[in-house]
């Protein structure tokens, strides 16, 4: 279905706009891709966080991943299914546990010391499909996800609401996961894609 639906799109696009460039074609295929892939999962996770009554935990833990997530990136996983069992796996869980944790100050502040130490070393991770070639722009980004992770933080010292803390510490661990290098090799995707460009770290 998938693939009938990207060939379609592909076709139109191509009819609709005969000057495109196939890089440039493929980069707009890249991006409707990536909306399909987001529509179709989400409904699943979505449906599956209403029957578990963990609805209202995966919107706030959403909420919380991708804002940091615009700025240090990280994996994406190579086919539709791995994606939805991965990423359904995480988020269900980390809504579960958004729901039912209480975190001490102590551990909270240790997970948070932990996350920067990550965010610092491996923000932000590309991909094949998406590298992050100018040097420039990864530094930019790497200054962004530390100043994100950090105000994640300073937001946990003066809110009391046990929701919103849990989803900011678990919506940046399960970020932390999606850049580490470790899962990359987990999955076989290359890690470090723009250095395929001939580029220096």
């Amino acid at each position: 279905m998938k693939k009938r639906f990207l060939t379609k799109i592909k076709k139109d696009i191509e009819k609709q706009y005969p000057n495109y460039s196939n890089e440039k074609i493929e980069e707009i295929m890249y991006g409707v891709e990536g909306i399909y892939l987001t529509i179709s999962k989400t409904i699943v996770i979505f449906t599956l966080a209403l029957i578990f009554g963990i609805f209202k935990e995966l919107i706030f833990l959403l909420i919380a991943f991708n804002f940091i997530r615009l700025f240090a990136f990280g994996m994406h996983a190579n086919n539709s299914l791995t994606c939805l069992l991965f990423s359904g796996t995480l988020f269900l869980c980390g809504s579960y546990l958004c729901k039912i944790i209480t975190i001490p100050s102590y551990v909270l502040y240790i997970l948070y010391l932990i996350a920067l130490i990550v965010i610092s070393i491996y923000a932000p991770a590309d991909t094949v499909k998406r590298p992050l070639i100018k040097k420039k722009k990864r530094k930019t980004f790497k200054v962004l996800s530390i100043i994100m992770t950090i105000t994640y933080f300073i937001i946990t010292l003066f809110i009391k609401d046990k929701l919103i803390i849990n989803s900011l510490i678990l919506g940046l661990i399960i970020e932390c996961i999606l850049i580490l290098p470790t899962t990359y090799k987990v999955f076989k995707m290359p890690y470090k894609n723009y250095a395929n460009y001939g580029l220096s770290a």
